[in-house]
């Protein structure tokens, strides 16, 4: 970016836009809105490329508003994203900078009244962020509204929405868009379908990719270490890489993530009860509890917040100081959008990996993707010895209360849900059973005393 830009002015931004970037603190463009911003106003089709955290969201919504001011109807832009908490974010800033319009938005996302999202849809909101399901969901179920006259198509975290996880459904929803309108794609990884995203634009497309430097996927400022440790006692060295971290460190928010519902849902249940206060965010929890959970971490008000990959891409709260990967994930790409959730904006930030011996070929997967080593991080084994006894005994009794909910029932009827919509030959009935019966079978309680 031009060292002499001072400001948003040269962008050819309308004076409302500009004042609403001044009242955000927004001072100057960053690398892909000085690029993407001109070229969108330009009318041409946009892939952005760039690193997490580093402004993706405005670079094309900036654009989209100043086009729908000097045209203003509804249904004016459509923006798909993979995960409802992105949904939402996204919804958030449109509405944030384009509060002086009046701007509509509404947000359609599983796990949210149908009936209500469908009322909000016939009033013809100017923007509607939607996951695909969802959408699709809607496009079968009724006719009050219409995406025919869409000017702007948004997929934010491209990549994974053309995955192959969403074809079903945005095959459904490219069929009844207009052939007419303008198509932006934005990720922080997009190579491996860059091809297949140029053969979906409709115009001339300009294509920007943040150059890297010296081919580190991470930013700078991202601190990387990892911490070997046996398989067994993965739950205390990632409660000693707290306590370690907190020495230095004691009010920076943390993010954990690790690899299931469940195992979310019993590290969070297990850290509530050797002393960590968190809130856990998956996708068997109900959407209003995912948006508690999220807003108390995003205050401040909780300070570690354990997730699912649901929370790994486009989330933005700059509080985060540490993300730990408590399982590693096993694509690398996942690693950067996790590990993207610090070190926003040109802010320090670490990121721990708990390695097994088992994950060493995934750590060098990783290393050789992202282009620089991990170094170790150190925690004193001679801790890990005296807390052993008590997660353990936690994390059993964690187990045993997640037994006695409803946990896998909610897991079971979602499978069930997921055979019936995709008619695919699934689970057997007699498998059904079995995990049913297995679930009711009562155990044997233990009242242990957890010192915190």
């Amino acid at each position: 970016m031009n060292e002499e830009v001072k400001d948003f002015l040269h962008l050819k931004l309308n004076s409302w836009l500009l004042a609403q970037c001044k009242s955000m603190g927004l001072k100057k463009p960053t690398p892909i809105q000085e690029n993407c911003i001109p070229r969108i106003l330009m009318g041409e089709d946009c892939i952005g490329c760039a690193k997490t955290g580093s402004g993706k969201t405005l670079a094309f919504a900036l654009p989209i508003l100043q086009k729908l001011c000097e045209d203003p109807y509804g249904i004016f832009a459509l923006v798909l994203t993979p995960t409802r908490e992105l949904a939402f974010q996204i919804a958030d800033q449109f509405a944030a900078i384009g509060k002086v319009i009046n701007l509509k938005k509404c947000v359609i996302v599983g796990g949210m009244d149908m009936m209500i999202q469908g009322l909000e849809l016939s009033k013809r909101p100017h923007i509607v962020v939607a996951t695909p399901g969802r959408l699709a969901d809607h496009l079968d179920s009724c006719n009050t509204f219409s995406l025919q006259k869409i000017k702007f198509l948004v997929l934010d975290e491209a990549d994974r929405l053309l995955g192959g996880h969403f074809d079903k459904q945005l095959k459904k929803i490219f069929a009844v868009l207009p052939k007419q309108k303008q198509i932006l794609f934005f990720s922080a990884t997009m190579t491996d379908t860059l091809d297949k995203v140029k053969k979906m634009a409709c115009n001339k497309v300009f294509t920007w990719q943040e150059k890297d430097d010296a081919g580190i996927a991470t930013v700078k400022e991202l601190d990387q270490r990892y911490v070997l440790c046996p398989k067994d006692v993965l739950d205390s060295y990632l409660v000693e890489v707290i306590r370690t971290f907190r020495t230095t460190n004691k009010n920076g928010c943390i993010m954990i993530f690790t690899d299931t519902c469940k195992n979310c849902q019993l590290l969070s249940m297990t850290l509530n009860d050797v002393g960590f206060t968190n809130v856990a965010l998956h996708a068997m929890l109900k959407q209003k509890e995912r948006l508690v959970a999220l807003n108390k971490f995003k205050s401040n008000h909780i300070q570690i917040l354990i997730a699912t990959n649901v929370a790994a891409r486009g989330l933005d709260i700059p509080a985060v100081q540490l993300v730990v990967n408590h399982v590693i994930p096993n694509v690398p790409k996942e690693y950067i959008h996790r590990v993207g959730r610090t070190a926003r904006a040109g802010e320090n930030g670490m990121a721990i990996s708990l390695i097994t011996p088992h994950d060493i070929k995934l750590l060098h997967a990783i290393e050789d993707a992202i282009g620089t080593k991990l170094t170790e991080y150190k925690v004193d084994d001679k801790e890990i010895v005296t807390i052993l006894t008590q997660i353990s005994v936690a994390k059993r009794e964690a187990e045993i209360k997640l037994d006695e909910t409803d946990f896998y029932e909610k897991k079971m009827i979602n499978k069930q849900k997921k055979l019936i919509l995709e008619e695919e030959e699934g689970q057997e009935p007699d498998e059904v059973n079995i995990a049913e019966e297995e679930r009711k079978q009562p155990r044997k309680k233990r009242k242990v005393e957890i010192k915190v």
